[in-house]
């Protein structure tokens, strides 16, 4: 099987299609021994680090990006999915859905600095470096906010259902909230805290990853029900267009300086979206990857898009690292 995929890979990278494609695939990275599905990523980008919450494997995974190879694999986490990195204080933050806990990790030597409890189901992880509080999505229902240098609840704003993905804005007080169970995208003030709208989900639904292109007012929203890239304009809520999208996206970012989307879906492509204008976009190319590969991450620096591959029958899970090209 594993040399099956290799031939396929190799194949596919040198042809004529991959030189020209968006996305190319420079190597994988084998991850023995990971068992599960995978969750989010966060990354250390002056150490060239990349943190993965293996959430089946209960495991926080370190990856040298600039080796190519996993330097570590710390046990001891709970249902891991949200994952952040603070450059400031060098720490790294882990969401622990299963026990509730946000674990607060030195960034050298993964040792757990303090443990703050009471949030079930914790998921998504923000950190808003004006502020420097971290916001968590949680629970049933609520975004809270947490000052990782005390350990301390800050606040809290009640939402409709458990969040999903959510996007803070840069220059604004606005966090973009997708809540797939309620059928809509919160909108929250983190200077009051509170909601202050809701935008409903009804055509297209299972909104779960999001993307923010917060110059041109526009807010991406990833569906399942059916699958479709929603595109919303941030100042009014309303939808500018749409387009169809493989099938199974759970990972969705905006590459601003080529005014492109990357889409991780777990049909087993990697859809790359061109944005001609705010309101016009159109699918570049559809890349295979492998059913049940979901989960992504892009980095403008160091120009890299990252693809787990959980482990299924006799091949082990891997981390597919692509060069994003011009």
């Amino acid at each position: 099987m594993r040399s099956a995929t290799v031939l396929l890979l190799a194949l596919w990278m040198y042809s004529g299609f991959a030189r020209e494609a968006s996305l190319k695939l420079t190597h994988t990275i084998p991850m023995n021994g990971v068992r599960g599905r995978f969750d989010h990523f966060a990354i250390d980008a002056k150490g060239q680090r990349l943190f993965v919450a293996a959430l089946g494997n209960n495991s926080l995974e370190v990856i040298d990006l600039a080796a190519g190879k996993r330097i570590q694999s710390v046990p001891g986490m709970s249902k891991p999915t949200g994952v952040l990195y603070v450059p400031e204080a060098k720490q790294v933050l882990v969401a622990n859905g299963d026990d509730g806990t946000l674990k607060i990790l030195d960034g050298a030597d993964f040792k757990v600095l303090k443990n703050i409890t009471a949030l079930d189901d914790a998921d998504n992880l923000r950190f808003d470096s004006k502020s420097q509080l971290a916001w968590l999505g949680y629970s049933d229902g609520a975004l809270e906010v947490v000052d990782t240098a005390t350990a301390k609840h800050v606040a809290s704003v009640k939402l409709a259902k458990h969040p999903e993905s959510f996007q803070l804005e840069q220059n604004g007080s606005r966090i973009f909230v997708n809540i797939p169970d309620a059928k809509q995208v919160a909108v929250v003030d983190r200077e009051k805290p509170a909601v202050i709208a809701t935008w409903p989900m009804e055509k297209f639904q299972a909104n779960f990853p999001m993307a923010l292109d917060e110059p041109n007012h526009r807010l991406f929203i990833g569906c399942r029900k059916p699958a479709r890239l929603v595109v919303l304009d941030t100042d009014t809520g309303k939808p500018v267009a749409d387009l169809a999208i493989s099938g199974d996206i759970d990972d969705l970012f905006y590459d601003a300086i080529r005014t492109q989307l990357y889409l991780s879906c777990g049909e087993g492509f990697i859809d790359v979206i061109r944005q001609h204008s705010p309101d016009k976009y159109e699918l570049r190319e559809r890349i295979p990857t492998r059913p049940g590969a979901r989960t992504g991450f892009f980095s403008a620096d160091p120009n890299q898009f990252c693809l787990a591959v959980p482990q299924r029958g006799d091949q082990s899970a891997e981390l597919w690292i692509f060069k994003v090209q011009k």
